[in-house]
């Protein structure tokens, strides 16, 4: 198991399961202090590998995942290893994309779409789901969980 998160740390949420999980966008310098042990980038193109363990969603700016199935894979995989790890979502901005994935983590939780959503613009950003039908993707989720039998981690 690794250190987690501090608590203070810029960015860093801390979900109501006590994972803590930091949210970054990729065009703003790295901060200092702890780095993180794997990340997934949401971004349309593969970005450079960091010196972490890391998977590339591929997900253009102001739109969904290219594949949603295998998004919502890597996220639920993301929330898995936040229970021992420092995980990290990031995009090029640090808003839409990663507070939309932090919302569908979120609903790992436990959380309806719409609690998601709010919980993430009250803890994470403001600004975050910026569009439609990136509010549409947290529901596919929603509905992906409870037809695979609730919540990530549980059978």
């Amino acid at each position: 198991m690794t250190e987690p998160w501090n608590a203070d740390t810029p960015q860093v949420m801390q979900l109501p399961s006590r994972r803590r999980i930091r949210g970054r966008g990729l065009r703003h310098d790295l901060p200092e202090g702890q780095t993180p042990t794997f990340a997934v980038h949401l971004t349309d193109h593969r970005p450079a590998d960091p010196p972490w363990e890391s998977v590339w969603v591929p997900w253009r700016d102001f739109w969904l995942p290219t594949d949603p199935a295998e998004a919502m894979t890597q996220l639920r995989l993301a929330y898995e290893r936040a229970a021992g790890e420092r995980v990290e979502i990031c995009c090029g901005g640090g808003i839409g994309r990663t507070g939309t994935a932090l919302s569908a983590i979120c609903v790992f939780e436990g959380m309806n779409p719409r609690e998601a959503v709010k919980w993430v613009r009250q803890n994470y950003h403001a600004r975050a789901v910026e569009v439609p039908w990136q509010r549409r993707f947290i529901r596919q989720t929603f509905a992906a969980c409870a037809s695979g039998g609730g919540r990530a981690g549980q059978p």
